[in-house]
């Protein structure tokens, strides 16, 4: 399944938790989720020709970092959110394996651990968010009925002092495993709830940073927080037209599209999944108001991560012929919109994140050996 294929599973999701009113923390997608889909082997020619630059030779100067696993202590370690290349956020057991870890981590191996949950109450972090020094997440734990509990965590990296909850007046919180799942702005966190009842609608939640009540605004509709003051359906993803609203101006940008067609937006471009009757014919980029429309890769690429052109101007995308689909792994692609040319990241890939201009990989066929990562900022 390509990842554009998820988003009508996720508003299915969104609306049941909205008729049912669910009491805890709605995931829609898992870290698990994050991993490259592998397209089904076909024999049409692939996306991209195999004698394509790679990105070493497009971009020579490219700042890149490679990661071993584990950290000193022998845990394996999963980062979630890279400020640069000299310093990862992410998640790594305890040594006996009782307790999972959020930790900062930076290329010279020093660890520093911000919080630790018991691997017993299906522990998660999620929503990892930077704005300066300052930090946010959301912390998800089961008890024993298996009811979830949300809070929303912060702590200033320079300051010394440990983290602290913010909030845990979180409401439905809703996650897409997008970069924009929360957002730190302007000393507010920010994050998108199911609203309660049973018209759809959603709520935009706030809470400073200097701690104090939650704000709640609520939009009509299944909404999901976009690069701000942007929401996007979170419908995204499923054939017909999507919409962009503009909180502070309280506009809504219609985006057409036929029914043969799957839409995902951000702000800036949207990723157009056009389907035939054998599956997914060809993937397209265009503006929300559907101009600078043109074709990234065929029906045998998809895409890697929800968020549509990194950076307003990269797009990642993924290959698989039957061999690569077979060893679980893939070949790493990005598309450069504005040079409208494609490059070869890394071969024998698995699981691929890209946030705040950093794109980063696993490697490993039968289990991670490494990660690596590329600084999109540094390719001029």
């Amino acid at each position: 399944m390509t990842i554009a294929g998820l988003r009508p599973r996720i508003q299915a999701r969104l609306v049941r938790a909205q008729r049912s009113r669910l009491v805890g923390l709605v995931v829609a997608l898992t870290g698990a989720l994050a991993l490259i889909a592998l397209p089904p082997a076909t024999g049409r020619q692939p996306a991209v020709a195999s004698e394509l630059t790679t990105i070493a030779q497009a971009w020579p100067d490219a700042e890149r970092t490679d990661l071993p696993v584990g950290l000193a202590d022998g845990s394996a370690y999963t980062p979630m959110l890279f400020f640069d290349l000299r310093e990862s956020l992410g998640t790594a057991p305890s040594p006996d394996g009782t307790r999972l870890r959020l930790v900062l981590r930076s290329v010279d191996g020093a660890v520093r651990e911000l919080r630790r949950l018991p691997v017993d109450r299906a522990p998660q972090y999620s929503g990892l968010t930077r704005s300066g020094d300052d930090i946010a997440w959301a912390e998800s734990t089961e008890d024993r009925q298996g009811r979830a509990r949300t809070e929303m965590w912060t702590v200033n990296l320079r300051s010394g002092q440990p983290a602290r909850r913010l909030t845990t007046d979180t409401g439905e919180v809703i996650f897409f495993n997008s970069a924009y799942d929360m957002v730190l702005d302007r000393g507010r966190l920010r994050w998108a709830s199911v609203a309660p009842g049973e018209e759809t609608a959603t709520e935009i939640r706030s809470v400073a940073l200097r701690g104090g009540p939650v704000e709640v605004r609520t939009e009509p509709g299944a909404w999901a927080m976009s690069a701000l003051p942007w929401l996007v359906s979170a419908g995204s993803g499923e054939s017909g037209p999507v919409q962009l609203r503009n909180l502070d101006a309280r506009t809504v940008v219609d985006v057409g599209a036929s029914e043969s067609e799957l839409i995902t937006c951000s702000p800036a471009w949207c990723r157009v999944l056009a389907m035939s009757g054998s599956g997914p014919s060809r993937i397209e980029l265009m503006r929300p108001d559907g101009t600078d429309r043109r074709q990234v890769a065929d029906g045998t690429a998809s895409a890697s991560v929800i968020d549509v052109g990194a950076l307003d101007r990269f797009e990642v995308l993924s290959l698989a012929d039957a061999e690569r689909a077979a060893a679980g792994t893939q070949r790493l692609l990005l598309h450069d919109l504005r040079e409208r040319r494609t490059v070869v990241v890394a071969e024998g890939v698995g699981m691929v994140l890209c946030r705040d201009g950093v794109l980063w990989w696993s490697t490993g066929e039968t289990e991670t050996t490494g990660w690596q990562a590329v600084d999109l900022r540094s390719l001029r």
